[in-house]
């Protein structure tokens, strides 16, 4: 799935833009195409500047013009080449990063080409700039052409994830949800989840999943990306080990996207499962019950199975069933656990959610005093649009 952020709140898919792009004359637009490659082949760096604000602008909706202006990749990467302490630098890399990062934007060839043009060196050294708008640019530039399985290994090797983890814990709120976005790209590429790891990149995950909204975008790559790490022994305790941790976890299960809850439950299910007594205990004093329960019977069929094993899991204790007192927690996922594996299961569910609620409110109540003091509201950070890969600027 491909993935697309909007770095400068500029979409895209705007509508309005994308209907003037389709009554435009297709000969003005090549028109408009033909001179923007002559004036970024110019040696006048004014002429090249106009030129990629051109490419830019004629890119950002249009995938006709995107493969017109693929021969503009090359000079456009040497004007990120241009040397940083040059007075004309700033303006030359910000216009040409952003009109190769349209280039790229759904366009597989552009992708490629770019990064054969040589600009990963160029890119990777904006990461570590102070200028806040470059490293934003060119963090949404690596979320982009890490969308293409044959750039993955090339952008590993470049050293590039490192520097994600430093913009995931230092950048801005828009590049930090660009640069989870990316790691989730690159995390798919075989061997880069230990790369990850090994940049203990899980506290900042975690703090970035605490204040994004939970049904965005940007919360479900940070629930894939848990998913991904908990699957390893240091990522699981890197979890546990972080400060509400697993309640941020919780919290995207009970109320993020389907995608984001089909991570969220995968995450705590693959903890479960390497080590139920060690990570029962810290998993149910969140209070994941309920919107367990609620997967059941609403989550994808992915979720709804991975909860009932995850309930299954949950509900077994060291203790004969004569030791439980009536009405605990446990017994009440016991009775629900074996009252769904029927034919009427979504039913039953419904019912038995109704009741469980109201049941285990006071035991409830203990594990919200508990999440008020670990989560506190923060400024939420922005939403990133839908797909892998950044939106047009």
């Amino acid at each position: 799935m491909v993935m697309e952020s909007a770095a400068d709140n500029h979409s895209a898919d705007s509508n309005s833009e994308a209907d003037n792009n389709m009554t435009r004359p297709i000969s003005s637009s090549s028109s408009a195409v033909q001179r923007a490659l002559l004036l970024i082949q110019s040696d006048d760096s004014d002429s090249k500047l106009q030129a990629a604000r051109e490419i830019r602008r004629l890119t950002k909706t249009s995938q006709r013009c995107r493969r017109q202006l693929s021969e503009a990749v090359k000079p456009l990467v040497s004007m990120l080449r241009v040397r940083i302490d040059s007075p004309e630098s700033q303006p030359q890399h910000e216009a040409a990063l952003l009109a190769l990062l349209n280039l790229a934007v759904k366009d597989e060839k552009n992708k490629i080409s770019i990064v054969e043009a040589g600009a990963l060196e160029p890119i990777i050294s904006f990461l570590k700039s102070q200028d806040l708008n470059l490293q934003e640019y060119a963090t949404a530039s690596l979320l982009t052409l890490s969308a293409s399985t044959v750039n993955k290994p090339i952008i590993t090797a470049s050293g590039a994830i490192p520097l994600l983890v430093q913009i995931l814990k230092h950048g801005s709120p828009q590049a930090r949800a660009d640069a989870v976005m990316a790691l989730s790209n690159l995390s798919t590429h075989p061997n880069n989840l230990h790369v990850i790891l090994e940049t203990e990149p899980i506290p900042s995950i975690v703090n970035l999943l605490k204040n994004c909204k939970k049904s965005s975008k940007t919360a479900e790559k940070c629930s894939a990306l848990i998913e991904s790490l908990v699957g390893f022994d240091e990522g699981r305790i890197a979890l546990t080990s972080e400060e509400g941790g697993v309640l941020a976890v919780v919290e995207v299960l009970e109320n993020g996207s389907l995608q984001s809850r089909e991570h969220a439950v995968g995450a705590l299910l693959t903890m479960c499962q390497s080590d139920r007594c060690k990570y029962r205990e810290p998993i149910l004093r969140e209070g994941v019950i309920p919107g367990l329960l609620e997967l059941t019977v609403q989550g994808t069929p992915k979720s709804q199975s991975k909860a009932q094993m995850l309930l299954q899991l949950l509900r077994e204790s060291p203790y004969s069933r004569s030791e439980l007192q009536p009405d605990t927690l446990e017994n009440i996922v016991c009775n629900i656990i074996s009252q769904i594996d029927g034919e009427d299961q979504s039913v039953k569910a419904k019912k038995m959610l109704a009741e469980m609620v109201q049941v285990s409110m006071e035991q409830s109540l203990r594990h919200l005093q508990q999440r008020a003091l670990v989560c506190t509201p923060t400024e939420k950070l922005p939403i990133a649009s839908c797909t892998s890969e950044v939106s047009s600027k």
